[in-house]
């Protein structure tokens, strides 16, 4: 009997320990849609000028596009949907973008581009960047409730599109709308 209570503590040992090295998310990358990030911790709670620029509306949809994007923090899903390496904005990192996106609506499920920044185990998902361009409208679009969004344009980055970023997965302490440059994104690769 003694060597049978043996077993279950043997096998219970060998599922942690395997468990404890297998490799999957970092720690510091979200590992869920409603895991808060200091992108929306910022938003939500802890600075109340922020929290009066960002409405609760606002924030309702800054966690429907994280839910919506959330997916894409393994970039081979963005590849498969789409998306094309564009190039690397400084202070921004690279874009993924899906040129069939690009039309005259804002959709905060569907990012006209994803914004990925290097990281010890390949790239890493921090912030979506929305399109619309400017042929559709002579003034800044409608994106997330309230005033909070600030769109660049009308020829946002010397293309004829408005754009707006949300840094939805790296928490930015100038706000989830900043333009950038992002302090903790390097202006080269």
């Amino acid at each position: 009997m003694k060597g049978f209570r043996f077993w279950p503590r043997a096998v219970v040992v060998i599922v942690l320990a395997f468990v404890a090295t297998t490799p999957g998310c970092n720690a510091s990358q979200p590992t869920s849609p409603s895991q808060p990030t200091a992108a929306l911790q910022s938003v939500s709670g802890a600075d109340s000028e922020t929290e009066e620029k960002v409405p609760a509306a606002a924030r309702a949809e800054l966690a429907q596009a994280r839910a919506a994007t959330a997916k894409y923090h393994d970039v081979a899903a963005a590849l498969a949907d789409g998306y094309v390496q564009r190039g690397y904005g400084p202070g921004e990192g690279f874009h993924f973008v899906k040129a069939s996106l690009m039309d005259c609506t804002f959709d905060l499920e569907h990012p006209e581009a994803l914004l990925y920044i290097p990281s010890g185990q390949g790239l890493r998902l921090v912030g979506v960047e929305y399109s619309v361009l400017n042929s559709c409208t002579a003034t800044a679009p409608e994106g997330f409730t309230g005033d909070a969004d600030e769109w660049e344009g009308p020829n946002a980055e010397g293309r004829p599109m408005w754009a707006l970023i949300a840094w939805l997965w790296l928490g930015n302490p100038n706000g989830v709308f900043a333009e950038p440059p992002h302090p903790q994104i390097p202006p080269t690769p």
